[in-house]
């Protein structure tokens, strides 16, 4: 998992240093980052280590979002560039909001996933802090929801107030 949050990192920044960056390859960049965070949260919440509906609410606001972002592709838009308010690129463009997203995602899954064995592994430390461990994992997993919805409403708001209206003309 460490491996696959650096190599993102890096390939991203060697595109941007070389100049090679295309609407496909930051398309194909999304999709793999949704595909990673989507099984993680899936596992997550087969392991008991998050309830369901986190997972399900990843899923719901990558499918929304990345086919809104899709729309806006075809309008020959890049996928941070279809935002148009000052506070939309800040919280889905901005370099501060993308990192703060992702290094939230990375602490919560290493958290969690570094946490899954440890009934196992040390079952009378764990008796002793599992309380105060669940509440961490808690505050990690909500922080992340949250973030990950307060991110998805300019796009989703922003799209609507893009697209234009149209009326049904009735049959004369």
């Amino acid at each position: 998992m460490i491996l696959i949050i650096i190599l993102d990192g890096v390939d991203g920044f060697i595109a941007r240093k070389r100049g090679e960056i295309s609407v496909f390859s930051s398309v194909f960049d999304i999709a793999v980052d949704r595909v990673v965070e989507n099984v993680l949260w899936i596992v997550l919440a087969d392991l008991d280590m998050v309830p369901v509906w986190v997972a399900i609410v990843f899923i719901a606001r990558s499918l929304l979002v990345d086919s809104l972002r899709g729309q806006g592709i075809g309008r020959g838009e890049t996928p941070f560039g279809m935002l148009q308010s000052p506070l939309g690129r800040f919280l889905v463009a901005g370099r501060f909001m993308r990192g703060f997203y992702g290094a939230i995602k990375a602490i919560t899954f290493a958290w969690l996933l570094l946490l899954q064995p440890m009934p196992t592994l040390a079952p009378q430390g764990w008796s002793e802090a599992s309380s105060w461990l669940g509440v961490v994992s808690a505050v990690l997993s909500h922080l992340s929801v949250i973030t990950c919805l307060v991110r998805a409403v300019p796009v989703l708001i922003e799209f609507a107030l893009s697209e234009p209206t149209t009326r049904a003309q009735s049959k004369q």
